[in-house]
């Protein structure tokens, strides 16, 4: 028998619509019509979604630039204990938000999680894509400059899984372009935008054909991209007399016959055993 929701000194994480009100789910809608205390992204634009619900729990704002002072607050409410409910602008709380970190504090103070689940854009964009979803990388929103925003790109240039990235409608062109110039214009990429909601569009198949749609379309709405993942690099097994000259670099090194075929092995995937055999047929000195 299921028990009897909210508890108090629970945090729950409630997934909220990403713009299909239907998409709300009844527990969630009960949940949040109950609950003792709502921490919003923004109070003013969840307070229309709550006020339709008629939930009647205290609201309080809690984003990134009032993590510090807030979370230690929440926190209290759940020792009185009091029953809290999470939710972001849309979607599931505590992805690319600082939700991860109010999880991280109750539960170091004992307090029980319990997510209770709902669209993720995310997750939405994924699996409509078309690409492949056994394997996937979320990177969210990249850093919109410098050196680390480079280096991001491309270590996801490089990924071979598919990646799913966040971006707003105002740098989307400038994420495209960086995209191309580290992948090609022909490497697989779908925009979605307007998820869930009327006037929903997936743009693609490639990179290319995504900045070409966009030059034309100015870009509105926030953006999931998901993109195809690197070919993966056929391995090319070094030759006998290149695993020999490595084999005797290691020994020469100081390392003995099976120390230096150990070492090898890993370094190239080749079995020690015949990394052992090599060492055999070799000519005497």
């Amino acid at each position: 028998m299921q028990r009897p929701e909210p508890a108090p000194g629970t945090l729950y994480l409630v997934g909220t619509p990403i713009g299909n009100l239907g998409d709300l789910s009844p527990r969630a809608r009960e949940l949040l019509r109950q609950v003792d205390v709502i921490a919003c992204e923004d109070t003013r634009h969840s307070g229309q979604l709550l006020g339709s619900l008629g939930a009647k729990g205290r609201k309080l704002s809690f984003h990134q630039h009032n993590t510090r002072s807030r979370l230690p607050q929440l926190v209290e409410l759940l020792k009185q204990p009091l029953s809290l409910a999470l939710i972001s602008d849309a979607g599931l709380p505590g992805i690319s938000d600082p939700g991860e970190a109010l999880v991280t504090a109750a539960r170091a103070e004992g307090h029980e999680v319990i997510c209770i689940p709902g669209p993720c854009a995310a997750t939405t964009a994924l699996v409509s894509s078309g690409l492949p979803s056994g394997r996937f990388c979320f990177e969210g929103f990249l850093p919109t400059k410098g050196r680390e925003r480079q280096q991001r790109l491309a270590e996801i240039a490089k990924e071979t899984r598919t990646t799913v990235i966040y971006e707003a409608p105002h740098r989307l062109l400038a994420l495209l372009d960086a995209i191309a110039s580290q992948c090609g214009e022909d490497r697989p990429l779908l925009v979605a935008r307007e998820l869930t909601k009327r006037y929903e569009q997936h743009i693609g198949p490639t990179v290319g054909a995504a900045r070409r749609h966009f030059r034309e379309h100015a870009p509105q709405g926030e953006c999931t991209l998901v993109l195809g993942g690197a070919p993966s690099q056929a391995i090319i097994q070094p030759s006998e007399a290149e695993l020999l000259r490595r084999l005797e670099e290691h020994i020469e090194a100081g390392a003995s016959a099976s120390v230096a075929a150990r070492q090898l092995a890993e370094e190239t995937g080749t079995s020690r055993r015949e990394l052992y055999a090599l060492l055999h047929r070799r000519t005497p000195h």
